[in-house]
């Protein structure tokens, strides 16, 4: 999927979802092949040459397919590495992970709230420069069906270091977490594991540049949720033309219109909003401001979207045979994957402080 400068964007969300749409049985060969895992990654490094706008696109279409989350979860590991891996770990690791040929995942912020990057592994060097890892990193995502993990740990110094693992490496246990809609997680163990890669020679990432990372993962999310609620407000206006009551279709009921408006106008300001978030992130900001308005409008609007389709639906919304569940229970899961709506709403105080931070450097330097 080669993306050039002025493409219509919608042009690449149609090509996107009839990929999605297609129905075939190896929907990871082709989306790999299809460039997906490269986009928004240079082509030097196995890329499609695009920016983390495509990448939202795809995000969004992704939502509305129920597209496995391993996909976003490798996605989001290979922008963690080409942002603090320096080149050789990029030359080593971004051509399989963009191809498909491996998948990935990552531990590198908390995952109940993103505005906490602090690493939680003990990272120990030997005499002989290899690195060891022992800890606990809790709800990793698709950590079963992953090859790899970009992780972070801490040295006997206290400083931060990126890795890369093996999630078949010797010492590395994994615990399966239940959760709803047939997602993955797990608890992942490190027991004093060997690493299979030091990110950037061991030069600590700033904690910018992590919380960058998490903020792309909470953004693209947050445009998955998007996806799903336009989804359930298609099939809802469908479905409100076919069920008929008092010898008329309900949509010709002002409550139901009242209500279809309503799904309409959240997940409008809802896109905007996440789609600002990533545009920012993709012109090399943290954009935490722009990240908490993202995830406080795509996961409200997700879950009043789902709720009121439930209603819409009747009886019929609450069968399994329709379906809509699964759109429901995506949306309860990834809209506390890295802080739901009320903990994106604490992070308005680290952007003041990091604005005043900035306007500080700024004071000091004008007054040399």
């Amino acid at each position: 999927m080669k993306l050039v400068a002025g493409q219509d964007e919608r042009d690449l969300a149609s090509s996107l979802r009839g990929l999605l749409s297609a129905g075939r049985d190896d929907l990871w060969g082709d989306l790999a092949a299809a460039g997906v895992m490269g986009l928004g990654l240079p082509e030097c490094h196995g890329g499609a040459g695009g920016t983390l706008s495509d990448l939202g696109i795809f995000a969004r279409e992704a939502g509305r397919a129920l597209c496995p989350v391993r996909v976003h979860s490798t996605t989001i590991a290979a922008h963690a590495l080409y942002v603090i891996g320096g080149e050789k770990s990029c030359a080593r690791w971004l051509p399989d992970l963009t191809a498909g040929r491996i998948a990935a995942t990552t531990a590198l912020w908390n995952p109940t709230d993103a505005s906490d990057v602090t690493a939680t592994m003990r990272a120990d060097q030997a005499k002989d420069g290899s690195w060891r890892l022992t800890g606990t990193a809790d709800f990793v995502t698709d950590a079963d069906t992953a090859d790899v993990i970009v992780i972070s740990g801490f040295d006997k110094s206290g400083n931060t270091v990126g890795f890369v693992v093996g999630l078949r490496n010797e010492g590395v246990t994994l615990r399966p977490l239940a959760l709803m809609g047939g997602h993955h997680a797990s608890v992942v163990r490190f027991d004093d594991v060997s690493v299979d890669d030091v990110l950037n020679e061991g030069v600590s990432p700033g904690r910018d540049e992590l919380r960058r990372i998490a903020n792309t993962a909470v953004a693209l999310t947050s445009l998955d949720l998007v996806g799903v609620g336009e989804a359930v407000l298609e099939r809802t206006v469908r479905y409100t033309t076919l069920r008929h009551q008092f010898g008329r279709p309900i949509a010709s009921f002002q409550a139901a219109q009242h209500v279809v408006a309503d799904m309409h106008i959240a997940l409008a300001a809802a896109r905007l909003a996440a789609q600002s978030a990533v545009h920012a992130i993709g012109q090399g900001r943290t954009a935490i401001r722009e990240t908490a308005i993202a995830r406080m409008q795509s996961a409200t609007a997700a879950k009043w979207a789902t709720l009121d389709a439930h209603q819409l639906h009747g009886g019929m919304g609450y069968v399994v045979e329709t379906d809509l569940y699964l759109w429901s229970e995506r949306a309860r899961v990834l809209s506390t994957l890295g802080g739901g709506a009320d903990i994106a709403a604490l992070w308005f105080d680290d952007d003041t402080v990091g604005r005043a931070a900035v306007g500080d450097r700024l004071r000091r330097k004008d007054g040399q």
